[in-house]
């Protein structure tokens, strides 16, 4: 679907910018218009500052947002190896609209009795304001049918609310609270009322990040952003998570598990997602890669390249020095139980115990470096 700052920048005369091929695939052009008036020069602020309020507010808002999905959930959860779309209603705010639901995932397809979705939009249909300018949303759901795997979810969405506090390279998200009524009749009354959480899509992390998708085989250590790098690492200690890497994913052959590689410049640096199988977590399907020689999600491995330790001692500091907000996130999730609360407190405290001792934890990083 075409946002409304392309449809007008699709009338403009426009330049492309050198070097936007990657691996044979075309990236979104950066156009640059000129205009000799200072009225045209007004009008595209105008026309900017429309687009903007035009676009998604949906991940704008941290709060909790209530939502009806109705359909025939049973038999997507049923047909869930088949990926079809089947339509389905939503409302928010007394607003429905159509919506085109299937299941996806990798992983989670196999282990989850109630898999993630994708919610895909109807154009021509005016819907809900906080769905403005969507297309396809990623929706990740409780996975189990029983309150532990939705504490699990929460957790999972804490992990991202995290990378939130440390750094804007990162996947917003906004956590709903799901009636679903299902039309086949069948569902487990025990998940009717759940929550969920919906991930900020690929393009408009890119547009935010004023960056271009980059499809390539690996990420080349000369154009490798350090220092946002090191924070992802630092992060990626941080939750416990070794379910990533800067190598090409088994369904894929483009790099990387588990992060989306993008270009601004000459740089390329990457963003993580899926935390499921994080320590943090800790879910009860959870288990390490049998290759890493761990024993448990919740041991901590750190993974990253290896690097100046400048850009790993910055980055540690940096989290450092967001310990309180980064606790606060738990606090602030809505549905989060006591016990998961302070388990997951016990887990990130764990972490800064350990970071005490820079000096200390640094050289086990540099150990351990690929």
């Amino acid at each position: 679907m075409m946002r409304f700052a392309d449809r007008f920048a699709a009338m403009s005369t426009c330049n492309r910018l050198p070097d936007v091929i990657v691996c044979g695939h075309a990236n979104r052009d950066r156009h640059h218009t000129t205009v000799v008036s200072q009225f045209g020069y007004s009008f595209i602020a105008i026309v900017l500052f429309t687009a903007q309020a035009l676009a998604a507010p949906l991940f704008d808002d941290n709060a909790v947002l209530d939502v009806t999905l109705t359909g025939p959930v049973s038999t997507l959860i049923d047909g869930k190896h088949g990926r079809e779309e089947l339509p389905f209603n939503l409302i928010t705010a007394g607003v429905e609209q159509r919506v085109a639901v299937r299941v996806r995932g990798q992983s989670r397809l196999r282990v989850c009795d109630f898999p993630p979705l994708r919610l895909r939009f109807a154009d021509s249909v005016t819907g809900a304001a906080e769905f403005a300018e969507q297309g396809k949303l990623k929706l990740v759901t409780h996975c189990r049918h029983h309150d532990r795997g939705e504490q699990d979810m929460l957790e999972e969405y804490v992990a991202y609310r995290i990378l939130n506090v440390l750094t804007e390279t990162s996947y917003r998200v906004r956590l709903l609270r799901i009636s679903y009524v299902d039309t086949d009749e069948k569902l487990e009354q025990k998940s009717a009322l759940r929550y969920g959480f919906l991930l900020e899509p690929d393009e408009q992390l890119a547009d935010r990040l004023d960056a271009d998708i980059a499809e390539l085989r690996g990420v080349p250590k000369e154009r490798h952003d350090r220092r946002i790098a090191a924070l992802v690492y630092v992060f990626q200690y941080l939750i416990g998570n070794t379910d990533w890497g800067l190598v090409k994913a088994d369904s894929s052959d483009a790099c990387c598990h588990n992060v989306t590689l993008l270009e601004r410049g000459p740089r390329v640096f990457f963003v993580p997602y899926d935390f499921d199988l994080s320590g943090l977590v800790n879910a009860r399907y959870a288990s390490p890669d049998p290759t890493l020689r761990i024993g448990r999600v919740t041991q901590r491995l750190y993974r990253g390249l290896c690097m100046n330790r400048e850009y790993l001692q910055d980055a540690l500091r940096t989290v450092k020095s967001r310990r309180a907000d980064i606790l606060a996130v738990l606090q602030e999730t809505p549905g989060l139980a006591a016990s998961s609360e302070e388990k997951a407190a016990s887990y990130l405290n764990s972490f800064f115990n350990k970071a005490e001792d820079e000096n200390k934890l640094l050289s086990s990083f540099e150990r351990r470096c690929l």
